[in-house]
């Protein structure tokens, strides 16, 4: 007899059966739901991602924007070059990661080997220049001075070069015009990094492409997104074996707009050589407190129209060659733009540099005597020495001139006039113990813009300093544990300097005013916050907004943009002072500190102004300040560890305005040789296809060289 169920199953083979069918009813579930998450909830995305599969682009980058001068002569344009590029792509799936083609590529280039391989590494915190910060699937170009014999080497063996292109590609070119270089106003290129395409996406700013260049720094940034254009896209279908079936929608590539600057490249040109000689004359020159040369190691000059701010010309010194950057740079010069023993020459030192700024600091200390209710006329005494306590604040050699109103201070550069003026001022508003005090002096120099930026159209502009009350704290508490510290027990001097800062580091000094008076302490400028100052006193007190660029053309030439000057406040005085300040400092320049530099100049036909300045840096050499002015243009130029005003910069300076007005060494106007005697107001011809009308240009005439006794024939600072 049988013991199964009349079924003819027994429980454990109905477990078994239970068992598959819930097994075959969740892989059927699974399987249900995979297909509806494909094809229901992701559906439209994997058919977009499908589509582009059999879609591949071609991008052709749009050709950049030229930068031109005043009258249309180009400062940064483009050429044709053959261009030898790399796809990094192509050579890392080889089994030698194109080791092998990329030493084959050098030896047809004449390049070091191990330069080539550096070209194609993409860069790092830990790789050294030169390295890819592009997008890895972008060519990377090796060379762009490839000849037609190494281009055409490397398509027809194009078996041995996988990877490799060699074409004819557009190249930024920084033209040079007339001998200027412009490097630190210009800027450069480098290519687009992945970070910044995500950032552009994600600020909802103009997309950038992988091919993209962008502007690192000067106009080439400032004006990025007006000279890049828009990069062409050609879309083709592919099938899956990438064969081309068809060709899909494609966009054009639109040129990038140019921009017109304010930039005269005659005059640029004479105010970089001037720089440059004036900076080799100083460190011919004994400094009498060190008892050696003069370093002149850094310097700078703004040549700007007093009565709109435009910037006539901008130099700063040392410099570089620009077009070091286009094709990717070389270790050797990243080296020496970059390295500790470089002095740093992509540094634009007339918004970046910032000094003490000496006696053309005086402007504002007399200004802010009048506004404090002293009056330019007085007489005040201009004695050899000035003693607080037992502090002795001296003249400029010791020199004095006994009582003398305001202007005449101003000519002679009288210290103690100054010094007087200032701590007056420092007892009215309580000395030690202030309660409310006015504090006029550092109320002025914020006034005149000092502290903040000119809002320049150039980017990473510094904003110098104005050691105020508010400074002061915010110093001395980021300091105080640190002096207090370094006090301890010694005697030494530093250690007294410690310990007197320690207890009373956030004070208003009746030293720290009186040395302030005369641009000295911690006050810090740039040449270029000292020109819109300086113009400022010639236009009648606007304080213009400086601007380099001028106007910005469609590649077409239908739309013009013109950039208009603006201001950002007014100097803090009326026109009787201003007057009185014009005066004076018309006096510096016929029988002032600055007399012996212009000498014979024509100054009924010319009116020229100016103000000397030699600023005493601790542990350096005194930096040289030059400011001067006529009615049409502004320049200002200083040298660091360069010596006196008007002993370093000042004759520089003359000639760069004999170059502006044609005036010789005699005093003598010739209209013929003068560059720009009157500010360029109009834009450069704009013809109907476009194209800019250049005017030519030739290198500037040498100017005679100063001799040894005219250099040495140094006045009052």
């Amino acid at each position: 007899m049988s013991n199964l169920p009349e079924t003819g199953r027994d429980s454990r083979v109905t477990i078994r059966l239970v068992v598959i069918q819930i097994l075959v009813f969740s892989l059927l579930l699974t399987l249900g739901g995979r297909l509806w998450y494909l094809q229901i909830r992701n559906g439209d995305q994997y058919t977009a991602e499908a589509a582009d599969n059999h879609i591949q682009q071609v991008v052709a980058p749009a050709t950049r924007g030229s930068i031109l001068d005043a009258r249309g002569i180009p400062l940064a344009d483009n050429e044709t070059r053959l261009v030898v590029s790399a796809s990094r792509t192509d050579l890392m799936k080889m089994k030698d990661r194109g080791k092998t083609v990329l030493t084959r590529l050098a030896g047809v280039l004449g390049l070091p080997a191990d330069e080539v391989a550096a070209k194609v590494r993409l860069c790092d915190a830990k790789t050294p220049k030169p390295c890819w910060a592009g997008s890895p699937y972008q060519p990377i170009p090796i060379t762009d001075e490839a000849t037609t014999q190494q281009a055409l080497q490397i398509r027809e063996r194009a078996e041995d070069f996988p990877g490799i292109t060699a074409e004819p590609t557009a190249v930024r070119r920084y033209a040079g015009p007339g001998g200027s270089n412009t490097a630190q106003v210009l800027g450069y290129l480098s290519p687009v990094s992945d970070d910044e395409i995500i950032k552009a996406k994600a600020a909802g700013r103009p997309p950038l492409l992988r091919s993209d260049q962008v502007g690192r720094s000067g106009l080439e940034r400032q004006y990025d997104a007006e000279l890049r254009g828009k990069a062409g896209v050609t879309r083709y279908e592919v099938d899956n074996l990438g064969r081309v079936i068809g060709k899909a929608k494609s966009d054009k590539a639109v040129p990038g707009a140019n921009v017109i600057t304010s930039i005269d490249a005659r005059v640029q040109a004479i105010a970089e050589r001037e720089l440059d000689q004036a900076m080799k004359d100083a460190r011919k020159e004994l400094d009498r407190n060190t008892g050696v040369n003069y370093k002149a190691d850094a310097g700078a000059v703004v040549v700007m129209e007093s009565r709109t701010g435009r910037v006539v010309a901008m130099a700063s010194n040392p410099t570089y060659d620009p077009n070091a950057w286009v094709g990717g740079i070389s270790a050797k010069d990243y080296q020496q733009l970059t390295g500790k023993d470089s002095d740093y020459p992509l540094l634009n030192r007339a918004i970046q540099g910032q000094a003490a700024p000496g006696s053309v600091f005086k402007v504002i200390s007399a200004t802010a005597a009048v506004n404090a209710g002293y009056s330019f006329t007085d007489n005040y005494n201009c004695s050899s020495s000035y003693s607080i306590g037992s502090q002795v604040f001296k003249n400029f050699e010791s020199k004095g001139y006994g009582p003398i109103n305001l202007g005449r201070a101003l000519e002679v550069s009288c210290d103690t006039v100054f010094y007087d003026l200032a701590y007056r001022q420092w007892q009215k508003d309580g000395g030690n113990n202030p309660k409310h005090p006015k504090d006029w002096f550092y109320r002025t120099a914020h006034q005149f813009g000092l502290g903040k930026e000119t809002g320049i159209d150039l980017p990473n502009e510094v904003k110098g300093r104005v050691p105020d009350r508010e400074w002061k704290k915010r110093y001395w508490e980021a300091n105080k544990d640190t002096w207090c510290k370094q006090s301890g027990n010694a005697e030494d001097y530093a250690a007294k300097i410690a310990k007197e800062n320690c207890e009373s580091g956030m004070r208003m000094r009746a030293g720290d005013s009186v040395n302030y008076s005369i641009g000295q302490g911690d006050t810090l400028v740039t040449p270029v916050q000292m020109a819109t100052i300086y113009a400022g006193i010639s236009n009648g007190g606007t304080l213009y907004n400086p601007t380099v660029g001028k106007a910005v053309v469609s590649p077409d030439g239908k739309t013009v943009h013109e950039i208009r000057p603006t201001a950002h406040g007014r100097l803090p005085f009326d026109t009787r002072t201003r007057n009185q300040l014009d005066a004076a400092l018309a006096g510096v320049a016929t029988q002032g500190s600055a007399a012996w530099r212009f000498e014979g100049w024509p100054q009924k036909e010319i009116p020229m102004h100016a103000k000397t300045g030699t600023a005493e840096v601790y542990g350096k050499q005194t930096t040289s300040w030059f400011a001067t002015y006529t009615q049409d243009y502004t320049i200002v130029m200083t040298i660091s560890q360069g010596g006196t005003g008007s002993g370093a910069s000042g004759p520089a300076v003359r000639k760069i305005y004999n170059g502006i007005y044609g005036v010789d060494d005699k005093g003598k106007i010739d209209p013929k040789k003068a560059l720009l005697p009157h500010p360029q107001e109009k834009l450069p011809t704009i013809e109907k296809d476009g194209t800019i009308e250049a005017q030519k240009i030739e290198p500037p005439a040498p100017t005679p060289k100063e001799s040894d006794a005219a250099r040495k024939e140094e006045k009052d600072e």
